[in-house]
């Protein structure tokens, strides 16, 4: 993982971001949501929109049981326009609509107070924001029938009130595009 960061059981960093029509989201004190997820990813990395589908399934099938959802691009929109504000916006636009917001870290503080590495990196914090799973979506981001199983694991322990049987995996994808 990267240096600073946060580790199983911390708590969530504070952070407010703009989503793509320009509202802000926060994360803070905790709200009453059975869990909150917070994962990294762009509209150009290819790991990113393998698991894209999978991932919004999740926030689609998890919104009933009071899970937040919230996704989060940091990459430098000056060398990567593609992942600047504007291109996020037309992109949920084109595709109908995200079941959940997709936010702009901007500063990439965010991305630093977390520790995030890749595109994608999920985060799943329990109903107090104290960090539970951290790490990839499934086994293997080619196969689609995976489903998103670790991620889905995690969440469906801390709903119950468990500790999920593996709260670390390695996240795989491409390195949020740092600036400098």
């Amino acid at each position: 993982m990267t240096e600073g960061g946060i580790g199983i059981g911390d708590r969530a960093p504070q952070f407010e971001l703009p989503n793509v029509d320009g509202e802000a989201h926060s994360v803070g004190e905790p709200r009453g949501d059975a869990a909150t997820v917070v994962y990294w990813t762009c509209n150009h990395c290819p790991y990113a929109l393998a698991w894209h589908d999978r991932l919004l399934d999740v926030a689609r099938d998890y919104s009933d049981r009071g899970v937040r959802i919230l996704a989060v691009s940091s990459n430098d929109a000056e060398r990567y326009p593609q992942d600047g504000p504007e291109a996020m916006r037309e992109r949920v636009e084109r595709e109908g609509g995200w079941p959940h917001p997709y936010l702009y870290d901007e500063s990439q503080d965010v991305a630093r107070a977390f520790g995030a590495e890749r595109t994608p990196d999920v985060f799943v914090f329990d109903s107090d924001l104290k960090l539970r799973y951290r790490g990839a979506p499934d086994a293997d981001y080619e196969d689609p029938d995976q489903n998103a199983a670790w991620l889905r694991e995690a969440l469906d322990a801390v709903i119950e009130g468990r500790e999920p049987e593996r709260a670390e995996t390695p996240p795989v994808g491409c390195t949020i595009k740092w600036r400098g």
